[in-house]
């Protein structure tokens, strides 16, 4: 008589944890599309003991990772290191890069904000067409921000939360002032007017074309260098 031979599965079976707290938490903001805020994170796991401080805890782990979890304008998201960044763009299609006109009307409407077409084209010296807000719009970079109490009361423009979740700043106070961007080699301080971070015209009346060229030149490799989000 032959003796029976136990059958073995090849089906691996691992073994059942409970899922905890934590990692229901870690793995909702995985599966985000979107940064999300403690409110949406407490629906999302039916629980609102202790979040904030888990959502701590896991930034604290990830800090050293490829991956960290960061925090912009109270919403939550994980994202590639900052370090990293220019790794993971060399992995990406190329992109057409913004144009000259483009880069400087971003660059007003950063420190300007909120802001007109006509006064952004009052500073910049030059009118633009109407595809150069588009883009930024596009982008969401860029939004509508009201209207301005003025005759016509012409649409006013400002920058948007993914414009800070893009370049990973917190918040717009982060942004640096022409001393820092002078200090960083970025623009030549004595040929830009410290008015663009705040109100009136971007350069300097004597400042000519070729340095213009320069400035903008700049920001658009602080542009370049900027961490890129995993969209």
């Amino acid at each position: 008589m032959k003796k029976k031979t136990k059958k073995t599965s090849n089906i691996v079976k691992f073994p059942k944890k409970k899922l905890n707290l934590e990692r229901k938490i870690e793995a909702i903001l995985f599966a985000a599309s979107e940064p999300l805020d403690l409110e949406t994170i407490e629906k999302r796991v039916q629980n609102n003991t202790n979040i904030k401080n888990i959502l701590e805890k896991l930034k604290s782990e990830y800090k050293e990772r490829g991956i960290n979890l960061v925090c912009i304008k109270e919403k939550w998201s994980f994202r590639t290191a900052e370090d990293l960044s220019k790794l993971m763009a060399l992995q990406k299609s190329t992109q057409k890069k913004l144009s000259r006109a483009t880069i400087e009307t971003l660059a007003i409407i950063v420190y300007h904000q909120p802001v007109t077409r006509s006064e952004i084209e009052e500073i910049r010296g030059v009118a633009f067409g109407t595809n150069t807000l588009e883009i930024l719009l596009q982008l969401n970079w860029v939004r509508p921000s009201g209207r301005k109490d003025v005759p016509g009361k012409p649409i006013l423009y400002a920058t948007t939360e993914n414009f800070l979740n893009h370049f990973n700043i917190q918040k717009l106070s982060d942004l640096p002032t022409v001393e820092e961007l002078s200090s960083a080699g970025l623009i030549d301080n004595s040929s830009i007017d410290s008015s663009i971070f705040g109100t009136g015209r971007f350069f300097k009346d004597q400042t000519s074309n070729k340095e213009k060229e320069n400035i903008y030149s700049d920001i658009e490799k602080a542009i370049d260098q900027a961490p890129k989000s995993d969209e």
